[in-house]
């Protein structure tokens, strides 16, 4: 069932300002290299599906799907769902190429695009990632995957997503299932979180507690963007897109890791989701852990031995 929570609009106005002229200012502050991420080199990968629309609309976002080369399926299956703010990225941004590293222990990897928030506010995005997972099940006989064994993983904005789609899904709530495949659950068996926002609107003051410089009063956030809200004056409407808005005992096994010294995303707002989750789904279901000294996008998350303990997490419920 579709949620009553508004989608895009053109003309929001943010602190005053179009929308369109944030993101024209974020644009001139952001790098080239940032705007457009180098892209990972897949050709190499014999067994892939590349650029597979997965809503109705044959026009809209699509996924890659890469099987192990040297086993049988059907595989169980890993979700990776980008970062960059829910404004930057793309399904084959260059950090995410350790990851090919689950494939040699028998997973499937699949990796989304998404609808960024330059385009379109929240729901837009959770709608699609749950989309995509219907996709998955639904044709999982054709791309040799066990529609019963999926697991999600992002990091920053994208464990953000990930951490939704995990415990919304577990509740059947923001669905649109006029996207496609409504026969099939987007329930995932599993949540691995890098680093993402839980509490939105508690972000700026998190941030402001570390000593950061400081910030633009008249600049939209990140967060307000993907909201389409000014959070510093309507913290209510970022609650729909917090995941502990919709934590139950059913929600599935998490793995949350951020780094303490991360000044994108505040390590407290890891600290305090993963109490909430101990609490509602119980501490053997939860592994946090805090990475010393590890900042946002730290490459100790995409090292060998972090993406074992990763490994060994979902194995436990995915095999």
């Amino acid at each position: 069932m579709q949620e009553e929570i508004p989608m895009s609009s053109s003309d929001i106005i943010l602190k005053g300002i179009p929308k369109s002229e944030h993101i024209a200012k974020w644009r001139r502050l952001f790098p080239p290299e940032m705007l457009n991420p180098p892209e990972i080199d897949v050709s190499s990968r014999k067994r892939k599906w590349l650029d597979l629309p997965y809503t109705t609309n044959p026009q809209g976002p699509k996924l890659d799907i890469y099987l192990p080369e040297s086993t049988e399926g059907p595989y169980p299956v890993i979700v990776y769902i980008h970062g960059g703010g829910w404004f930057l990225g793309h399904k084959r941004v260059a950090y995410m190429e350790p990851l090919f590293y689950m494939l040699e222990h028998g997973y499937a990897l699949v990796s989304i695009d998404y609808t960024l928030s330059d385009q379109a506010e929240f729901p837009t995005q959770i709608y699609e990632i749950k989309t995509a997972i219907r996709f998955l099940r639904q044709h999982a006989e054709i791309y040799n995957l066990q529609a019963h064994r999926i697991a999600v993983l992002g990091d920053s904005a994208g464990g953000h997503l990930a951490a939704l789609a995990g415990t919304s899904g577990a509740t059947g709530a923001l669905e649109d299932l006029s996207l496609g495949w409504p026969q099939q659950s987007s329930k995932v068996q599993a949540v691995v979180d890098w680093f993402g926002p839980t509490n939105l609107a508690a972000m700026q003051q998190q941030l402001q507690d570390l000593n950061l410089p400081s910030w633009d009063s008249m600049a939209c956030t990140m967060e307000d963007l993907f909201i389409g809200a000014d959070l510093s004056q309507e913290p209510e409407k970022a609650k729909p897109a917090d995941p502990a808005t919709y934590l139950t005992p059913e929600a599935p096994p998490f793995m949350i890791q951020h780094g303490d010294k991360d000044t994108v995303v505040p390590c407290q707002q890891s600290i305090s989701f993963a109490q909430k989750l101990e609490e509602a789904i119980g501490k053997d279901k939860v592994i946090f852990e805090i990475l010393p000294g590890a900042v946002h996008e730290d490459p100790r998350f995409y090292a060998q031995e972090n993406l074992d303990k990763v490994i060994k997490f979902l194995d436990q419920y995915l095999k």
